[in-house]
């Protein structure tokens, strides 16, 4: 089930509550990991707006960091390869992770800034319905953004939402772009999620 997040962004506020509401017997009391940038800007911070309901929302790149810090993976690390790092609009400046993903980028390569990053990065294009509507708008978005990545000189774009990635994707001939998830599975070396924490417990 959707988790509402794009009838939010597109004005259907009643639609998007209905929905939120039909997911709650499913998710009320559990611990949720999303991978998406959308999904964990809505189910952490709109449930609670709309329907007074506190979830316990994390996303991929903090679960990474976690896993990372903690020695439950081992990576692969290449610190000769350069990676600049595109913030999503939802995991940036709406729910304010920006260091997550940056840290997981750099336990594994050379991490460049883009001239615009963080609470100043450009939107990838693809978001609130710009996509659908207005293709060429969004297209245009996304090459900007593109010539910016590619002014670092990294050798690949990382992004932490499903939406970037397919929208600077689909808008760029020569730089390579993947998912954190995609980057982190591409040199991972081990996984042991036994290993106990000081507490003995894995959160």
């Amino acid at each position: 089930q959707c988790c509402g997040s794009v009838l939010l962004r597109t004005g259907f506020v009643d639609d998007a509550i209905e929905q939120m509401n039909g997911n709650l017997k499913d998710i009320e009391g559990k611990t949720i990991v999303t991978s998406c940038s959308g999904c964990y800007k809505t189910l952490k911070e709109d449930y609670k707006k709309y329907l007074g309901v506190d979830l316990k929302v994390i996303h991929i790149s903090q679960l990474l960091e976690q896993l990372i810090k903690e020695n439950k993976i081992n990576l692969k690390g290449n610190k000769d390869l350069k990676v600049t790092y595109h913030d999503s609009c939802h995991l940036g400046r709406h729910a304010g992770e920006y260091e997550a993903p940056r840290n997981v980028i750099q336990s594994i390569s050379n991490l460049v800034e883009m001239e615009n990053n963080k609470e100043n990065a450009r939107c990838c294009g693809s978001g609130g319905g710009v996509k659908s509507a207005y293709g060429e708008l969004s297209n245009s978005i996304a090459q900007l953004r593109i010539k910016e990545a590619e002014d670092t000189d990294a050798d690949l774009m990382v992004s932490a939402c499903p939406f970037c990635k397919l929208n600077l994707s689909q808008n760029s001939d020569n730089l390579e772009i993947l998912d954190l998830s995609e980057f982190v599975f591409e040199h991972l070396d081990s996984i042991d999620l036994e290993k106990d924490n000081d507490d003995g417990e894995i959160q």
